[in-house]
């Protein structure tokens, strides 16, 4: 494990990806260390999404709210308008109340101690490991999908996942050391990222290919091993583009819940069978001239979607009355609803 491990650390300091909440292998030789509310905030947001996809928010976050004492002073609504698009609007909830817990209880100083990160909300086992790891270089087993990939193959692990999980991490609990842990952690999550990709790996750039026993059996790509997904159920419901002239109904969600909190189209209840035209008459908000306007198909974590969309003018009392241009503080789904009906 030595050899592998000391060869994929300097491939890493050769091909480290520039990241902007990343201090670079050869600056942190040289005695920078990164800022732990860069890197938590940088892994709150990578929890269900990709770098390219998060990078942009986290360059506007961290222009915003450049500390964490300036995330817990900013307004929750105005948080949960710049997570949009980033999905799981849980974690933003999550990330205000971190942030005013540090801020408020802890001085502004994230904990160094993975017992310690596990406490704060929104936090779970592995992001406490990589905050541990990275921030602080503490000697933490940090294993995301791309760290499991990697041992999946390096090992030639027959169990499928998810139930390898376990026997994952333990294979790279084995590799975890006091000699630059934070590194380490990045250097396996590139290594996955970059070159031990899930479709066409580029084994011969990997360093650890020697060492491998999926590449010496030919089938890189069989591993990991996954279960038969169970099929996703679906849902449907109805959701309402009622216009003012150049201004849009838009509703609040209830605090909590799916999408809790954040700025939506008013939406009938979502449920097992499709909606018939009577009944997407009848769920309306308003009175008013409603004509279809096709359907959208989303999917979440635990169930896909499929939402009628209704198109109207007319005006409504309870409705929040918004520009066009705040469509995009919507969560992804009502996006897609409210452009496809306004292009109608």
């Amino acid at each position: 494990m030595a050899l592998q491990r000391s060869a994929i650390l300097s491939w890493y300091d050769e091909n480290a990806r520039v990241l902007p909440w990343r201090v670079a292998p050869a600056a942190r030789r040289a005695g920078a260390r990164p800022d732990p509310y860069r890197v938590w905030l940088s892994e709150i947001m990578l929890q269900q999404t990709t770098v390219p996809h998060a990078t942009p928010y986290f360059r506007a976050f961290t222009e915003a709210w450049p500390t964490v004492q300036a995330l817990a002073a900013a307004d929750g609504t105005e948080v949960l308008g710049a997570w949009a698009g980033l999905g799981y609007y849980a974690r933003a909830r999550n990330l205000i109340a971190c942030a005013r817990h540090v801020a408020r209880e802890l001085g502004g100083r994230f904990p160094n101690m993975e017992a310690e990160l596990l406490k704060l909300p929104g936090v779970g086992p592995y992001t406490a490991a990589a905050i541990a790891a990275i921030a602080f270089d503490a000697p933490a087993n940090v294993v995301d999908g791309n760290v499991e990939r990697v041992m999946a193959r390096l090992f030639a692990v027959e169990t499928p996942l998810p139930q390898a999980k376990p026997q994952l991490k333990t294979l790279a609990a084995g590799f975890v050391s006091t000699e630059r842990p934070g590194d380490w952690a990045q250097a396996l999550m590139d290594l996955g990222a970059t070159v031990c990709t899930p479709a066409s790996p580029a084994c011969g750039r990997c360093p650890a290919r020697p060492h491998c026993r999926a590449h010496k059996a030919g089938s890189p790509e069989r591993y990991p091993l996954k279960s038969p997904k169970a099929e996703r159920p679906r849902r449907y419901g109805a959701a309402y583009v009622l216009t003012r002239g150049p201004l849009v109904a838009l509703v609040r969600r209830p605090p909590r819940g799916l999408l809790g909190g954040m700025l939506a189209l008013p939406t009938s209840d979502w449920r097992g069978r499709p909606w018939s035209d009577a009944e997407l008459h009848a769920a309306a908000p308003a009175c008013a001239p409603w004509r279809p306007a096709g359907e959208v198909e989303h999917v979440f974590t635990h169930f896909a979607l499929t939402l009628r969309v209704a198109r109207a003018e007319g005006d409504w009392a309870g409705a929040l009355w918004r520009p066009r241009s705040d469509l995009e503080a919507m969560p992804s789904v009502f996006l897609k609803a409210a452009r496809l009906a306004l292009t109608a």
